[in-house]
């Protein structure tokens, strides 16, 4: 029995003035897949992320999450359905610990969903669960101001987590790290997904896509120009013309 599509987008299209950012992309993803989303700078992937998310709105086309048409809701609407992403430029909370940046999804999402407020026993446990499980449980009563640039990213990851997701849009989570550093998020996604998150991986980092995604999906100047298995998709003359310059 294949996997039902947890995400599916139609025909989705979005214009700034003149300029087409996307133009008729279609995208499934499937429950509990991993997901590579690549292209150029300008290719339209953070515009589909934006579009997903509820921060843009498309002109044109259609976005169903699990099963429901989420065309016009809100970004924390679609987020207590289960929609979470990270951003590439880490957004913290600067003035609270570790652990109260997590309270704040915690609160404001999962709360709401469920309609009960957590005891502060619950609450305690949910976020050391979370900082454990990105490897930042020693940092709990620390601020942003005390990690590095790779704990930060963890960091944002655990925020988009404790949300509880049904699907985590990781959005360039290893830009500028180092060899070691790239690693360490690989595993961590790696361990979101085993605990049955459907991840979508926007990465320029090619190792990284090629080792984390079970298919790999290209934009190119709004389009979708290849969709399919990694080893393919990096084996498409057109993507070798448009994305990797050979």
């Amino acid at each position: 029995m294949m996997a039902q599509a947890l995400l599916d987008i139609v025909g989705l299209s979005k214009r700034f003035g003149g300029f087409v950012a996307l133009d008729g992309v279609d995208l499934n993803v499937k429950q509990g897949e991993r997901l590579g989303l690549i292209g150029p700078n300008g290719s339209g992937k953070s515009t589909l992320v934006n579009c997903i998310c509820g921060t843009l709105h498309n002109e044109g086309g259609s976005v169903k999450f699990d099963g429901k048409k989420i065309d016009g809701l809100i970004a924390h609407q679609r987020t207590r359905l289960g929609l979470a992403r990270s951003f590439q430029l880490p957004r913290p909370f600067v003035g609270l610990s570790i652990a109260d940046n997590l309270r704040v999804p915690l609160i404001y999402t999962v709360h709401a969903r469920e309609g009960r407020r957590f005891t502060r026993a619950e609450m305690e446990d949910h976020c050391g669960e979370f900082l454990r499980l990105v490897g930042l449980a020693d940092k709990a009563k620390k601020f942003p101001r005390d990690l590095s640039m790779v704990e930060l990213r963890k960091l944002e990851l655990a925020r988009a987590m404790a949300a509880e997701p049904k699907l985590l849009i990781a959005d360039e989570a290893m830009a500028g790290l180092s060899h070691s550093e790239v690693d360490d998020i690989l595993a961590l996604l790696a361990r979101l997904s085993e605990r049955g998150i459907t991840i979508i991986l926007i990465e320029h980092i090619m190792r990284a896509v090629m080792a984390f995604s079970q298919r790999v999906a290209v934009l190119v100047s709004g389009k979708k120009i290849a969709d399919g298995l990694p080893q393919d998709v990096m084996r498409d003359p057109e993507v070798e013309r448009a994305y990797l310059g050979q």
